[in-house]
């Protein structure tokens, strides 16, 4: 457990973003599986509830486990004004709690912070990508589309109009937030600059909607910036608070928002939020046995088979460093297949090598199993089951890596596909893709809690491999995963 101790209180035009992004570029986007970031000190007092959850939802992208604030006065305020006071519970460290690392970071010291293209750990100063020009900026997505930051944007953008140039959209992350900013006006000031008013949906962020132009330059506030997982594979996107992308918005341009002469909005939490659960539809005992309609490319979920006592084939792609979950299961326009599984599972590693698929079920026709090599952080980024579920219909059977993002991992497990790490890591260049391997008795030896040897039959090799599954994990693999467990 780290604990960031938090002190003083952003400047203006400096948000929650530029918190999460300083704590990227401290701690990087890997080499932090099994973290946990408890942030505390005088700090987390002048952040509001919506500003801590951009903090903590982009956590994951330093591959921490979770992130946690505690649960104060603030939070049963922010309660309070949802309607929901009696839910509150006061959380804290204890008073003598220890730590495996203390991080001091001064609130009032940071400043304006952006994410270069492709990596949300690739942190610049705004301050520093002086005049470079801007074609497209999306505010919201789960970062940074509540009601104070629609807010604050809308007034900074008041009276004024996006530069020609540039396509401004913007997400709210709710329907109450987007219910709200219409009562109060603000949506009106956001159209009248010339924004587009999107769903509050993932939409943009993973490629659904709004694709830059062709090696377009794009100011986000979502929180990854892979490349091709805004729908365009030459995009340049940034990610950036929502002030950085208002006001690149009025000027065209990369612009530090503390040069340009705009007063820095004030705008407060709501004492009330608009509560409004009219349209929704809760489930009744008796639905238990409602019938599900699918569309004609709408298939069942396939399900793998159970564990194999040996696993025997070969290493159908080697892969690198850093490869995130969009890598192996791309966004943007693939995204309509998502419900096609044996469709979607034709562009596995496409943007890495697109002749993975075609090789793979060749393989799995031939009662071959296919493994992956991997080097650290296999997996980081969005926790998408598709990452793990097209590769187990392809019949991949193992990820062997240095390093597996723990999310990641724990979803290969619900579909049947075991993670092991290298006990060497030197032994990840011994191994070629195409190698013929066999992992024999795996079965038995995750019965017996023993190591698990791989074997190079093209290089005549021996591998000692490692693992870190619980018993559960351990039954749910043996039945081929989690549906298969479950049904058990």
């Amino acid at each position: 457990v780290y604990r960031v101790n938090l002190k003083g209180s952003l400047q203006p035009w400096v948000s929650d973003k530029d918190v999460i992004l300083k704590m990227l570029e401290i701690f990087a986007v890997k080499g932090n599986v099994d973290v946990v970031m408890e942030y505390g000190g005088l700090g987390v007092k002048t952040l509001s509830v919506p500003e801590r959850a951009t903090i903590t939802n982009m956590g994951a992208e330093m591959g921490v486990t979770t992130s946690i604030f505690p649960s104060d006065e603030e939070t049963r305020k922010f309660l309070k004004a949802q309607g929901r006071e009696e839910d509150w519970v006061e959380l804290k460290a204890d008073d003598d709690a220890e730590y495996d690392k203390v991080v001091e970071l001064d609130l009032s010291e940071l400043e304006p912070l952006a994410a270069a293209p492709h990596s949300p750990g690739n942190v610049v100063r705004v301050s520093d990508m002086k005049d470079v020009k801007v074609d497209q900026v999306m505010l919201g997505s789960c970062t940074n589309s509540s009601y104070k930051e629609i807010a604050t944007v809308a007034k900074i953008m008041k009276g004024k109009k996006i530069y020609p140039d540039v396509s401004f959209g913007v997400a709210p992350g709710s329907r109450q937030v987007l219910q709200m900013a219409a009562r109060d006006g603000y949506l009106g000031d956001l159209l009248d600059s010339g924004a587009r008013l999107l769903e509050a949906a993932c939409g943009f962020c993973i490629g659904n909607s709004q694709s830059p132009k062709t090696s377009g330059v794009s100011l986000r506030t979502s929180n990854r910036n892979f490349e091709g997982r805004s729908g365009t594979q030459s995009a340049q996107v940034y990610l950036v608070s929502p002030e950085v992308a208002a006001v690149a918005a009025i000027t065209g341009k990369f612009t530090d928002p503390r040069k340009v002469g705009i007063e820095y909005p004030n705008v407060n939490m709501p004492t009330q939020f608009l509560i409004d659960d009219s349209m929704f539809i809760f489930p009744k005992d008796t639905d238990r046995n409602i019938e599900v309609v699918r569309g004609p490319n709408i298939g069942t979920p396939p399900v793998n088979d159970k564990m194999p006592e040996s696993i025997k084939g070969n290493v159908g792609i080697k892969v690198g460093d850093k490869i995130t979950t969009d890598h192996i299961m791309p966004a943007g326009a693939r995204l309509k297949y998502r419900s096609n599984v044996p469709k979607y599972s034709e562009f596995v590693f496409e943007h890495i090598d697109p002749t993975f698929p075609e090789r793979a079920m060749e393989a799995k026709k031939n009662g071959l199993h296919t493994v992956v090599v991997a080097g650290e952080s296999y997996g980081q980024g969005s926790s998408r089951e598709h990452a793990a579920l097209c590769p187990m219909y392809l019949g991949v059977k193992a990820i062997i890596a240095k390093s597996v993002e723990r999310i990641h991992a724990a979803n290969l497990v619900n579909f049947g596909i075991i993670s092991l790490s290298f006990k060497n890591m030197a032994d990840y260049d011994k191994i070629d893709q195409g190698d013929e391997i066999e992992i024999p008795d795996i079965k038995k030896k995750l019965q017996n809690s023993e190591p698990v040897i791989l074997v190079d039959k093209t290089k005549n090799l021996k591998i000692e491999l490692g693992y870190n599954l619980s018993q559960r994990q351990k039954d749910i693999l043996y039945e081929g995963g989690l549906l298969s467990y479950t049904v058990k």
